[in-house]
């Protein structure tokens, strides 16, 4: 059982790490954005249901494989780097046809969901970021240690669920101003497209 000072300690450093620029609550404002406040929400939830993977990795000891293999580690930065060229050139295709449509696009929920569990279960750094972060606030003296990496785990997710729907919500506000005009819809495409670029570099020059 975790007592109450690591809790508030680590829900202070979850809501501060959550805050700080990063490959997730970067692509949660720019998706929200382009598509909307509702949208990013569904998305940060899809982003924080991919941190289950990091800490059950962190839990069954699976992230010290990404942390000494190479070849695990690369091959999965790999596969996220490829997936945010995707978005890139998803993003600067719809710039490129963006019409001014007063009505909002129909969204699909699971897509967006799925989009933002993959985006985070293919950026192994979180496991090894996991790996070194949550044991600091384990004390075997408190029960199974096992136990205490979920319930940390658990708790990191709520605050980032919190934190990444207020972004989502500020930048679908943004976003919602932005896009009333055809070159606004297509300048934010573009914005969104080179950030995912940018986001694909940095992750397949990431190193362990």
């Amino acid at each position: 059982m975790l007592d109450i000072n690591t809790l508030v300690m680590f829900s202070l450093a979850s809501i501060l790490l959550a805050l700080a620029p990063g490959p997730d609550n970067i692509f949660v404002l720019t998706q929200s954005m382009v598509k909307g406040s509702k949208a990013g929400v569904i998305i940060t939830l899809g982003l924080c249901s991919g941190l289950i993977f990091h800490t059950s990795a962190v839990a069954l000891g699976v992230a010290v494989i990404f942390q000494t293999s190479a070849v695990a580690f690369n091959l999965l930065k790999f596969v996220g780097a490829l997936y945010l060229l995707y978005l890139a050139y998803m993003a600067f295709k719809d710039a490129s046809k963006t019409k001014l449509d007063t009505n909002q696009p129909t969204l699909n929920p699971s897509a967006l969901y799925k989009k933002g569990v993959f985006m985070n279960i293919t950026n192994p750094k979180v496991s090894i970021f996991f790996l070194a972060f949550l044991p600091q606030f384990t004390n075997a003296a408190n029960g199974h240690v096992t136990l205490q990496i979920f319930s940390l785990g658990a708790i990191f997710m709520i605050w980032a669920f919190v934190v990444f729907s207020l972004i989502a919500l500020l930048a679908g506000k943004i976003g919602a101003w932005f896009s009333q005009t055809k070159s606004g819809e297509k300048i934010l495409n573009r914005v969104a497209g080179s950030i995912f670029a940018l986001l694909a570099v940095k992750l397949a020059l990431a190193e362990r």
